[in-house]
């Protein structure tokens, strides 16, 4: 009989731990609470367990025992490595003990354990509910709300007023399942992810990569690339405080990833679970750009074996990027072929289908999906990364009125979520002045022809270097509309002294409106005021 590892989670983040155990001739026992998540079918064996439910499982791993053993459990990108540990304390299996995931799940046991190992960790102070109004934090203002039991940036915001902590604290108790609350003085600087593997005490670092962070105040991660830009005396005190933090935690045998920024006063550590990390970076990134597969590593430890040789076979980079969307409900996607054919682009991921309902995103599971590259140069792999991201193409549903409320906010305030281009004061005051033609019905015929919709020219904008949330330039953008609408919308020259002239019956004349909408919502937002127009003949 083969020997059995007991894997929880069946997502997309499990996928490689799965198949790489089968690949190493193991029979994988899966679980997971969604009996239709991704990645169930290659399971051996799949049993529909709440991955919290630490007595249910641990009844599982009994009656797999003695249906003829079971070699360990583990999890890859899961906020369970506690369940892993309890199960494997309970049935004699490796791990760390539970305690120390508790200390890696738990963000107040963490930040204690790193404050009594004297390591540069931000201050904090934990609540249980929204403070009254004469509440002031020991270390002022910004600082940063999360909830102390979960991740993917859930629940999870900058704050940089006291009139802004109320609603930020009350978001954050929606997510945690403790109902506790961690605020925590803000870090400024740039931010890095770790993967490590640990053996008998000993960590041995799997991957370091540079986060791209973005749209406060919340934190999206639109990306990653590996291996970081530092060089390595820049990254070696960035490693130091990682491995220090592990051993503060007590993980000894099994995964460790970290979330570490590097502040003007040095390395400070954001975080540090003990499993490895999502966000595709153990599973796809690190194995495209180093040859090592450390996820066989953490399967072999969870088996009370030593991690294989974990040096580098290359030295690739590989990057990996997020494509987003403006509030609404999905009519079509198109681009994919396209982005899958990009050279070097290796994996593209889609979260979403024709119906989904979407949102901007305010953490890092609520995005639209990611693509991943691997290339000999960094200057390769993110160019393909970024392109492949730039030619998935999201057309919404029109009418809707989630679409419509974030299209009518303000392209100039500072909202969230914000605008797709931020253009200058002087360019928005030229569009407060652009022309927007009133649309005579006499005598056009009803649908209109698509050769009868002209745009007028807003050159500024057209000529200028703005780029979209995926760095698609306004002339990307327009090309965008043209080809989810199949519109030409030849361009036309207009300004304020030729107004009198535009909108003559016949011809639909796309002015101040059209490109207000690119502005606030990209080329979303453009084909979503057009489609509000139609239909054409073709």
């Amino acid at each position: 009989m083969r020997e059995r590892l007991m894997i929880l989670g069946a997502g997309v983040m499990q996928g490689p731990a799965i198949k790489i155990a089968k690949a190493l001739g193991l029979e994988t026992v899966v679980v997971d609470g969604d009996s239709q998540a991704p990645c169930v079918s290659l399971a051996d064996r799949f049993e529909r367990l709440d991955l919290k439910d630490k007595e249910g499982i641990t009844a599982l791993g009994t009656s797999l025992k003695a249906q003829g053993g079971l070699g360990g459990i583990m999890t890859a990108g899961t906020d369970f490595s506690a369940t892993v540990a309890w199960v494997a304390a309970q049935l004699g299996l490796p791990g760390i003990p539970y305690e120390a995931a508790l200390n890696a799940s738990d963000k107040e046991r963490m930040r204690r354990c790193f404050q009594a190992a004297g390591l540069p960790s931000p201050a904090f102070v934990v609540v249980e509910a929204v403070p009254d109004s004469g509440f002031s934090p020991p270390f002022g203002y910004p600082l940063v709300v999360k909830p102390v039991d979960n991740m993917g940036a859930r629940g999870c915001r900058r704050v940089d007023r006291p009139e802004m902590l109320s609603s930020a604290v009350t978001d954050a108790l929606r997510f945690s399942r403790t109902n506790r609350v961690i605020l925590e003085a803000y870090m400024e600087g740039p931010e890095f992810s770790i993967d490590a593997l640990v053996y008998q005490g000993e960590s041995h670092i799997c991957g370091l990569a540079d986060r791209h962070i973005y749209f406060p105040p919340y934190f999206i991660e639109m990306g990653h690339t590996m291996p970081t830009a530092l060089n390595a005396a820049s990254a070696e005190p960035l490693l130091a405080v990682f491995r220090a933090g592990i051993r503060a935690l007590g993980i000894t045998n099994g995964a460790a990833k970290g979330d570490i920024k590097l502040t003007p006063q040095g390395p400070m550590i954001g975080e540090i679970a003990a499993r490895l990390s999502g966000g595709y970076m153990s599973g796809w990134t690190y194995p495209y750009s180093s040859g090592v597969e450390v996820t066989q590593g953490a399967i072999l430890i969870a088996l009370g074996r030593p991690p294989q040789s974990l040096k580098p076979v290359r030295q690739w980079t590989s990057a990996e990027r997020a494509f987003i969307s403006i509030p609404g409900k999905v009519r079509t996607i198109h681009g994919m072929e396209a982005a899958r054919s990009v050279t070097y682009v290796k994996d593209l991921f889609l979260r979403i289908a024709p119906g989904s309902r979407v949102w901007f995103p305010e953490n890092n599971v609520s995005k639209c999906g990611n693509s991943i590259s691997a290339a000999p140069t960094r200057e390769a792999a993110v160019n393909a990364a970024e392109r492949a991201a730039r030619l998935v193409l999201i057309r919404l549903a029109a009418p809707d009125s989630e679409t419509e409320q974030f299209l009518a906010s303000g392209i100039g305030d500072p909202v969230f979520p914000p605008a797709a281009f931020t253009i200058p004061e002087s360019m928005m005051s030229l569009l407060a002045t652009f022309p927007e033609p009133e649309y005579k019905q006499a005598g056009m015929r009803a649908p209109l022809e698509k050769s009868q919709v002209v745009l007028l020219r807003f050159q500024p904008l057209i000529e200028s270097a703005v780029q979209d949330y995926t760095g698609r330039t306004v002339p990307e953008s327009l090309e965008a509309v043209r080809s989810l609408t199949g519109l030409p919308l030849p361009l036309r020259e207009g300004g304020a002294d030729t107004a009198d002239t535009l909108g003559e019956p016949g011809t639909l004349v796309l002015g101040r409106r059209f490109w207000t909408a690119l502005i606030r919502g990209g080329y979303q937002g453009a084909v979503y005021m057009v489609d509000t127009l139609g239909p054409f003949h073709s």
